[in-house]
């Protein structure tokens, strides 16, 4: 009784320290509203800018390789979304990325549905090795990566939990060096070591397009808040966007309505609200 009273309070004591983690990157974003440029896919464009608009970031999709110059040394992060990738589109990406990396700035990388073929790998795998500072995709995509092949797929779903994908996710984290996230019922996040699991969320967000892309924005606004804590800050990240979910869904009747409440709950979010439902633990 007295280990499991003990277990008990670590595992308070746990979340009640991340929630406050998490409640101060999301007041500290919202006081300093970093510019977050996104180059990303067509499809996502909408609730990516208007979940960082809710969450207090200013989203900014500059996708233009000849803005890249000007433009780019001006965010406080960049995220790069592959999911209606073109050969039109793969050098400004690389450009973003690489301005990035020489002025200090974190970038996060969305490799949507990188198994599905050859050139969409390929593309990836190269911009892996920009060494982004964060990944985050599905259990499938992770492990796409991570193995640097085309397997099986269904577009940008994915045919693995996120818990299938944990071990791919900690060797891509070891040899590319960032951190990765994997999506799922549980989101998981490694460094290559350290391993933890955001619980927050419903499973209708999976009925609503490009979820997984806003959340990939949000990681990102959290990450330029606090660059040199992007494990802490993408765990935080994924845990706030699916609480926000969560409280979406007790008003929502489907999945139109609950993309409406999900981006009205991450605006109206509180502290009270956050240090008491943020939940996650450690699996390492």
């Amino acid at each position: 009784m007295a280990d499991q009273q003990h277990a008990n309070t670590n595992t308070n004591t746990n979340t009640n320290t991340w929630g406050s983690t998490s409640w101060t990157r999301l007041s500290s974003l919202r006081q300093q509203s970093p510019l977050i440029q996104c180059i990303t896919n067509l499809v996502s464009m909408d609730i990516m800018a208007n979940t960082l608009l809710a969450a207090g970031a200013s989203p900014a999709m500059v996708h233009s390789i000849l803005e890249i110059p000007d433009f780019t040394p001006h965010t406080q992060a960049v995220v790069i979304n592959v999911g209606t990738l073109t050969p039109d589109w793969l050098p400004a990406m690389k450009a973003a990325a690489g301005v990035a990396n020489q002025l200090g700035k974190p970038w996060v990388l969305d490799p949507a549905a990188v198994g599905a073929s050859g050139f969409r790998l390929k593309a990836c795998l190269e911009l892996i090795e920009l060494k982004p500072t964060v990944v985050r995709g599905n259990g499938s995509e992770i492990i796409a990566l991570s193995m640097a092949s085309l397997g099986s797929t269904k577009g940008a779903d994915s045919l693995h939990e996120s818990s299938d994908a944990v071990e791919a996710a900690k060797s891509l984290a070891k040899s590319s060096g960032s951190i990765v996230a994997i999506s799922g019922s549980v989101d998981f996040v490694t460094d290559g070591q350290r391993v933890v699991g955001a619980h927050n969320g419903v499973p209708m967000l999976q009925k609503i397009t490009a979820t997984g892309c806003a959340v990939t924005a949000l990681i990102a606004a959290f990450v330029a808040i606090d660059p040199t804590h992007a494990f802490e800050a993408t765990a935080s990240a994924l845990s706030v966007f699916g609480l926000a979910g969560e409280i979406g869904m007790g008003l929502a009747k489907g999945p139109a309505s609950l993309r409406m409440h999900l981006i009205d709950s991450l605006h109206g979010l509180d502290q009270e609200t956050v240090l008491q439902r943020v939940q996650i633990t450690s699996f390492s």
